[in-house]
Parts: C-alpha cells; structure tokens; sequence
C-alpha cells in the first residue's frame, strides 16, 4: 500500500487542541441533521424499517454508499439492541451487492463520527488488483482520484439497491 502522494513526506505539527470541540451536525447548537431531514432522501437508494442507504454526492469509486439508521443516535454506545440485532445482517447484504458490482477486490467498512452525529457507516469498494490502495491508504485515494461521473455513480447505486432486494 502506497500513499498517492511523492515522497518525501515531510512532517508538520498537530493543530491546536479545540477544546470544546464545536457542535456536529445533529447536536444542539450544530446545523440540522441530514438524515433525519427529507432532504436526505435525495440519494436514497435502498432502505428498510431500520436502515437507509445512500449514494455519496461525489466519489472517484462508484460503488461507495453510505448507511444510516433511521433512528437517531450517534455510535455505537448508544445504538439501541433491537437496531444492533439487525446491523451485521445488513452489512453484509450490503457488502454483497457492493462485491456483485464486479472488480471490486474489497469492500472497507469505515465509521467516522466528527461531521454527523446521526449514526452512519461507509462501504467502500478498493478496485480489484489495487493493492497500493490497500488498507486506510484507499481514502487517500479517493480524495486524489478523478471523480466519477453522476451516471456512473447512480448505476452503481441502481445495480446495489437490485442485488440489496
């Protein structure tokens, strides 16, 4: 795994801590909560009483979405049982239709948590053979990479919501 960038590298320092740290989206005093708001049906392409899942609004490889619960609640921590019971299942549907997409080598599972506080998780596929995009290099990647074209990116989410059922 390589980064997209040319070496060397050179080190700079951290930033000054922020403490407290400013509201996200979805917290008191943040700005409104995406996927609670009806604008969020907008890149819709699958859901169920429990999920959402999404197309990205840009990425250099089609075939990202990213999934929501329909409850609000921000991690882990605080994800009700009833909604963990159903998590892995529909993770790995979702990864299986992301996979049937073709010349995907993997499928990352990432969560972050700094922008939204409305529990979400990204699939994103490596292309099959590009083992330097390996591992957390792979959205390194993406940020560098032509984006793809918003025909490209709805027939992935087509072809994903027709294998998520």
């Amino acid at each position: 795994m390589t980064l997209p960038y040319a070496e060397p590298l050179t080190l700079i320092d951290p930033a000054d801590l922020v403490v407290p740290e400013p509201p996200r989206r979805g917290e008191e005093g943040g700005e409104p909560c995406f996927p609670c708001s009806a604008d969020s049906d907008s890149n819709l392409i699958w859901s169920d009483s429990t999920w959402t899942l999404h197309n990205p609004g840009s990425t250099g490889l089609p075939g990202s979405v990213w999934m929501a619960s329909r409850a609000h609640f921000d991690s882990f921590a605080d994800m009700p049982a009833d909604v963990a019971t159903t998590f892995a299942g529909v993770c790995g549907r979702v990864e299986r239709a992301v996979l049937a997409l073709g010349g995907v080598g993997r499928v990352h599972v990432y969560r972050w948590g700094d922008g939204g506080a409305h529990f979400h998780v990204w699939f994103v596929p490596r292309p099959l053979g590009r083992l330097d995009m390996s591992g957390p290099q792979l959205m390194a990647w993406e940020d560098v990479l032509p984006p793809a074209s918003d025909d490209q990116i709805a027939e992935a989410g087509r072809r994903i919501a027709a294998a998520m059922g």
